[in-house]
């Protein structure tokens, strides 16, 4: 195997203050919040820092469903990790997919077989979507965890529109036009909100042939209320508000089959199948596949999300000088044993507090332990609706909306990010207007003709 950090050039001479080899090495994994956050606190440390990453950007993911409905471009919400890096000059990027880890040797070992030393390695490779045990519904209900999952649920949104304009069968214009949302937690609800929002606003006049206030939005959420983390106050006004945007929220139902466009809801003893070519997944979120090689390779336990369970310092147990942070993380230190969700403000302060060990260790201190300050939760419904629980007062509609834009632009990694969305959003609230509807990969014409032949009838 080759060691990136000993071949020629490998270390950039642009940088003469750059730490040289013999320097502690944090070797970072993954560029999502925990991760970026961590390599960021180091900026100025006396170690080197290597962050690698399968993808070269950064992706401020909680707006990854405004790409989905076309309200923002891919480009608005990632941030290239040279770019965000660029001013740390003890800190690397590496292009790269780790897929192993050596604990005894310290090295994580990357997809062609290149390796990469470590004296404290951080692991934040985040999640992915969960099916529950029904992998094969994702090609027909894909999730938005990526910027290539919004994409493609964006070309099938917009696709189903353009196929319903050329329909002459009503009832296959229904199914058409009809969108089922699988999961009521605040990315189900947003997305729902999204998407009434296109269908009753933004698309008004867009078509002839067709009333896209025939679109038909439903949310199902199997537990008795949508957005079940946040008070039951906040719930129902959530429900309401998704009501009055005029989506059909349906609570204690759950999906149990999923063939083609016919798919079938059970509540209780009662079963229905509704006809839709488009579902969209928002019903869950399992670890990284990276939580089972580094439970296999240090020993560790896993939960039955494949999350790996840490100690009270982020680290894995017998290894003191691993980190795990992040959606990939089961901490269950604080809150009575209930492990910390799987949030950004979550991932976004345990990569800080991992970053300000490593220091304390190289200068031989000690570290008060870690405590997460939880600030509260929010989640957008629509266009002037929103709730937000700031855990000491609770605001809904308008003014939860206005601090829900302000939290999110600010938490934007770039300034040039900040200013393009504020910009975009300014705009589409004034004209109603989401200019990012594009309908983009080969063979549009084919895949929409697929869709409509697939469209079948219950006899």
């Amino acid at each position: 195997m080759t060691d990136l950090l000993t071949q020629p050039g490998a270390v950039a001479a642009k940088y003469p203050t750059e730490p040289a080899t013999d320097d502690h090495h944090v070797v970072i994994v993954g560029g999502g919040f925990g991760g970026l956050y961590a390599a960021q606190a180091l900026g100025r440390s006396p170690v080197q820092v290597t962050l690698i990453d399968r993808r070269n950007f950064h992706l401020f993911q909680p707006l990854l469903y405004q790409v989905a409905t076309g309200g923002l471009s891919p480009g608005d919400i990632a941030s290239p990790l040279r770019a965000v890096l660029k001013q740390q000059a003890n800190t690397k990027v590496l292009l790269g997919d780790v897929v192993d880890i050596d604990p005894d040797e310290q090295r994580v070992i990357l997809k062609r077989g290149q390796t990469v030393p470590y004296d404290s390695l951080i692991v934040a490779t985040g999640g992915t979507h969960h099916y529950f045990g029904n992998d094969h519904w994702e090609a027909m209900a894909p999730s938005i965890k990526t910027i290539e999952d919004a994409l493609e649920v964006r070309r099938r949104i917009f696709l189903a529109y353009e196929a319903a304009e050329k329909e002459p069968d009503l009832d296959k214009r229904a199914a058409l036009l009809t969108f089922l949302v699988v999961g009521g937690g605040p990315t189900g609800v947003e997305l729902a909100g999204a998407l009434a929002d296109l269908a009753f606003g933004t698309l008004e006049k867009d078509f002839r042939n067709i009333d896209t206030f025939e679109t038909k939005i439903i949310l199902v959420e199997g537990m008795d209320r949508v957005l079940p983390p946040f008070p039951e106050a906040l719930s129902a006004n959530a429900a309401e508000s998704l009501a009055k945007l005029g989506v059909e929220v349906r609570t204690k139902t759950l999906v149990t089959s999923i063939e083609g466009d016919l798919i079938t809801l059970k509540r209780g003893d009662t079963e229905e199948v509704i006809r839709t070519k488009t579902v969209l997944w928002a019903a869950g979120v399992k670890a990284s596949a990276m939580g089972k090689i580094v439970a296999e390779r240090t020993g560790a336990e896993c939960d039955r999300g494949g999350r790996v369970m840490v100690e009270p310092d982020f680290s894995i147990a017998n290894h003191p000088n691993i980190f795990v942070v992040g959606d990939l993380a089961h901490y269950a230190h604080q809150n009575e044993g209930r492990p910390l969700p799987g949030v950004a403000p979550v991932a976004m302060q345990g990569g800080k507090y991992v970053a300000k060990l490593i220091q304390h260790r190289v200068a031989d201190k000690p570290m008060p332990k870690f405590e997460y300050k939880d600030s509260g939760s929010l989640a957008v419904v629509g266009r002037n609706a929103a709730v937000v629980d700031l855990n000491w007062i609770q605001f809904t509609g308008f003014p939860a909306w206005m601090i829900w834009l302000v939290v999110h632009i600010f938490y934007l990694i770039e300034f040039d990010n900040k200013l393009v969305v504020m910009t975009q959003w300014l705009w589409s609230y004034t004209t109603r207007n989401q200019g990012a509807r594009l309908i983009t990969g080969k063979d549009v014409d084919k895949v929409e003709d697929t869709m409509r032949g697939e469209i079948r009838l219950q006899k």
